[in-house]
């Protein structure tokens, strides 16, 4: 049986870590115009990060974002999630292939759509212009990144959350509604304490993939707003820069693990200790 991993555990050192070793070993060589880099063991690209102060704004935007979009992810899941796991109508399937349809759309053409809609030209400045409504600027504002990350986080936490809730015998609700409680009391004496565990992966999902987002920013953000993913791409393509580049992307890996493993392992102690 032991044999039988060997060529998965192959795959996944290639593809996965072993460029992360490769890239940890570039961040701590030396950045040089003219050499373009010089094999070095040095930290300073880590200390330049920690201390300088516009990456230090950049990566509290980030998580400051990343925690937000989550937040509000959650809030708009949960109904979806809900009403999608308790229907028993014929055209459910339908429903589901509604909420994937997003996830065959890549997100530059996701954000290009949502720049037509948010833009100075777009649908919503048109219906103002035509209620005789003075116009709103929402594009390259963190409104605008917001908006466009929850969109493309959203299908994956009502599907999360939706699998969850199926899995959560439905006599519980109506036993507790036979009792006297109401709808908003069962859901949270009830269904949440049983769903904690799912509402804990798809959060953590969430917020991976809204640490690491790029596309959305770019486009809804502009060149004034800046997370850590369009930072570490402008030190490997625009700067050249690609040990400050690496030292970057691991800081950014090292502050999602951090926070999504603290995240995971407090919600897992308060449900084991209940």
């Amino acid at each position: 049986m032991a044999l039988l991993i060997v060529p998965a555990g192959l795959l996944t050192f290639m593809l996965l870590v072993g460029p992360m070793l490769w890239m940890g070993r570039i961040s701590l060589n030396e950045y040089s115009v003219e050499q373009f880099m010089i094999e070095a063991l040095t930290l300073q690209n880590y200390v330049k990060a920690i201390v300088d102060p516009y990456y230090l704004n950049v990566l509290a935007v980030t998580f400051g974002v990343a925690l937000l979009c989550t937040a509000l992810t959650l809030l708009l899941a949960l109904p979806v999630a809900y009403a999608l796991a308790r229907t028993e109508r014929s055209w459910k399937s339908l429903m589901v292939i509604v909420t994937l349809f997003p996830l065959l759309v890549g997100n530059v053409v996701r954000s290009a759509g949502w720049m037509a809609i948010l833009g100075k030209g777009g649908l919503i400045n048109y219906t103002l212009r035509l209620l005789d409504l003075p116009e709103v600027k929402m594009m390259y504002t963190t409104s605008a990144v917001v908006i466009g990350i929850v969109a493309v986080v959203l299908p994956y936490m009502i599907l999360t959350l939706c699998s969850v809730i199926e899995s959560v015998p439905r006599n519980l609700e109506e036993a507790a509604e036979n009792l006297g409680a109401r709808r908003l009391r069962t859901f949270v004496s009830v269904l949440w304490p049983l769903m904690r565990p799912g509402v804990a992966a798809g959060s953590v999902l969430v917020f991976v993939l809204c640490m690491n987002t790029y596309a959305t920013a770019v486009l809804l953000g502009g060149p004034q707003f800046k997370m850590m993913a369009p930072a570490v791409y402008d030190q490997f393509v625009i700067a050249n820069n690609w040990p400050f580049g690496a030292a970057l992307a691991f800081i950014l890996l090292a502050m999602t693990l951090l926070f999504t493993v603290a995240g995971s392992m407090l919600l897992a102690r308060r449900y084991h200790r209940k």
